[in-house]
């Protein structure tokens, strides 16, 4: 159960007032029942991402409008025409299968950190994906999971990096654990839950 709305709008608000106009925040809804949605637009939440096309679907039949909806798990390319018809972004594009399906901007998740249980592309496959596909706007990647915030930075300094070498200016990354940090290395997309729904 996330908390009240009041808590979470000033919390909302508190992340906006931190990390100023340059960075958009997305509120990841995975764990946020249909139910609860109605607590987020309450909340003056704006822009929401979603992890399974399959609950995107559901929560936007019933709050399409209260929204901008974006995708942040893994996507499959059965799944695109979901996301085709009801994202402005998506976040998580990995696969060639899935981006000959999108017909939405996206950001190529590139696997920093080598871990096999990670999705995204490789960062020498970058060049290829941007020359093929004129939809793509950035770069997103998930650093290894770590306590400390600072073990992020490495990862979000080099997907800076990759991005202005391949011309590209968006750059997802950063969730409730590390998005101050995120924001420091040049994130233009935060997407955040925990730290709105329970607090620091």
């Amino acid at each position: 159960m996330i908390a009240a709305p009041a808590e979470v709008g000033e919390r909302y608000r508190r992340v906006l007032e931190e990390l100023g106009t340059g960075v958009t925040v997305v509120v990841a809804t995975k764990y946020v029942s249909l139910e609860e949605m109605a607590l987020l637009a309450e909340a003056g939440v704006e822009v929401v991402g979603e992890n399974r096309a399959q609950d995107l679907e559901r929560k936007q039949a019933v709050y399409a409008d209260a929204f901008r909806w974006h995708f942040i798990g893994h996507l499959q390319s059965n799944k695109a025409n979901v996301v085709n018809a009801t994202c402005e972004l998506v976040h998580s594009l990995a696969s060639d299968s899935a981006a000959r399906r999108l017909t939405v901007p996206a950001l190529l998740e590139v696997n920093l950190s080598g871990e096999e249980t990670k999705s995204g592309v490789d960062p020498g496959e970058i060049a290829s994906f941007v020359e093929r596909y004129a939809f793509i706007r950035g770069l997103m990647t998930m650093p290894p999971l770590s306590s400390d915030p600072e073990a992020s930075r490495p990862y979000f300094r080099r997907l800076r990096e990759l991005a202005a070498e391949h011309g590209l200016h968006e750059l997802s990354m950063g969730t409730s654990q590390d998005y101050r940090v995120a924001a420091e290395e040049g994130a233009t997309y935060v997407r955040i839950g925990e730290v709105l729904f329970r607090g620091d």
